[in-house]
């Protein structure tokens, strides 16, 4: 019997409808966000460090299209080509990209940076081939020194931003990765739903500084001056800002930057998000907009997970937010590997990060973007994938069983690994 007391304790907390402790700060972040452009801007710039600077044109980029945008951009470099990227794995994606690398113009300086946890394979068989290519090519802190020290902090912070940079002046951010899972238009079981985001102007700048921050860590040079051409105002009116995070043990810009975010919704906000694992401070301000009228919408991934635990995890938060009020959806079709957070009618966040504890300790980004029209096509590809989604209802949550409960519970005591 005295083997099964943890297992009666956690009974007894499911039963008793407690939460399981959040050790983590909360940062409290009132509602009183301003909603003029500049005032917006400030309040951001006070809470990351980033401006949303005008100028921008921005195009949202979603699944397999995302190899075309990729492509059209090694292929217009003049000066240089920088992708970084956690996964990169050897298929038809890779081969397409290695020979647009191949073929790029003369005297187009090629630097590559990926992480080795996602990139299986790649330092064996697709290195090689961009090594020849005449590519720079690095690894983000190798798997080998962590493993031989057992510096599990290490091996968790990876780098899972995905960002490609041309010529300084134009830059590809999102949930992508080179692999055959981003191939189609995610309405498969093997085609990944995900949203990415093109964007040039000023804000390139931001996206080249957090390759170039990434690049010197693994070991590269300084970039040139010609990587950080003048900023010079894009065809576009969006304002926007590229907010970079890294892992940090209390607070780190990724929850700064999504409370942010849910504090400044007045009408809607709706989020997409592939690891949904939110903290006891994002799921409270979710609970507060939801009580105060707002439209809160959540669209996580469904059957197709491609990790069970954190599919498990993710449900953990569900009954708290579905009973004050949060709606929250699963994806069918596929895997829903989208991280975008839409406000009102004009704010969109697209990028890399994900709402779960391990992002929190990873190399993280998403590009911030003040404008309708965006929104507007967010808010759109936001309907379209909940008609391929199944609403998860308080009334039908409620009375899963028994055993449904202790599992998702179980895996929440592992949420900082997930």
């Amino acid at each position: 019997m005295k083997n099964r007391w943890p297992l009666l304790v956690l009974a007894a907390l499911v039963l008793a409808g407690c939460p399981l402790p959040n050790h983590r700060l909360a940062l409290r972040i009132r509602d009183d966000v301003p909603e003029t452009h500049e005032g917006l801007s400030l309040a951001w710039y006070q809470t990351v460090g980033v401006e949303l600077e005008p100028g921008n044109k921005v195009e949202l980029v979603h699944n397999g299209h995302v190899f075309d945008v990729l492509e059209q951009e090694i292929r217009a470099a003049r000066s240089s080509i920088h992708i970084l990227v956690y996964i990169w794995r050897p298929g038809d994606p890779s081969e397409r990209l290695v020979k647009a690398l191949r073929e790029r113009r003369p005297g187009v300086a090629c630097r590559v940076l990926v992480d080795p946890l996602g990139s299986i394979r790649f330092e064996d068989m697709v290195g090689p081939q961009l090594v020849a290519a005449g590519c720079e090519v690095r690894v983000f802190r190798p798997l080998q020194g962590t493993i031989a020290t057992l510096n599990l902090k290490r091996f968790q912070a990876r780098l899972h931003r995905k960002l490609v940079v041309r010529d300084g002046v134009s830059g590809l951010t999102g949930g992508w990765g080179i692999w055959k899972s981003w191939e189609g238009n995610g309405r498969k079981p093997d085609e990944w739903r995900d949203a990415n985001i093109w964007v040039q102007g000023p804000a390139v700048r931001g996206i080249q500084l957090a390759f170039a921050q990434n690049w010197q860590e693994a070991g590269g040079g300084m970039l040139p001056a010609e990587a950080f051409p003048e900023p010079i105002p894009a065809p576009g009116e969006a304002r926007a800002g590229f907010v970079m995070h890294t892992g940090a043990p209390v607070l780190t810009n990724a929850e700064r930057m999504t409370l942010l975010a849910i504090a400044s919704a007045k009408k809607r906000l709706w989020i997409a998000n592939s690891y949904f694992i939110p903290t006891g401070a994002i799921q409270d301000m979710l609970i507060a907009k939801a009580k105060a009228g707002v439209d809160v919408r959540v669209l996580t991934p469904g059957r197709h997970h491609d990790i069970p635990p954190v599919h498990e995890g993710q449900r953990a938060t569900y009954a708290r937010l579905l009973e004050n009020g949060v709606r929250i959806w699963e994806y069918e079709v596929s895997m829903m590997h989208s991280k975008t957070l839409l406000v009102d009618d004009r704010l969109s966040m697209v990028g890399s990060t994900n709402l779960d504890p391990l992002a929190l300790s990873a190399e993280e980004g998403s590009l911030v973007v003040d404008d309708e029209a965006l929104a507007a096509g967010l808010a759109k590809d936001f309907e379209e994938d909940m008609s391929h989604s199944v609403e998860i209802r308080w009334d039908s949550w409620r009375r899963r069983g028994l055993i449904k409960r202790l599992s998702e519970r179980v895996t929440v005591l592992f949420g900082r690994y997930l």
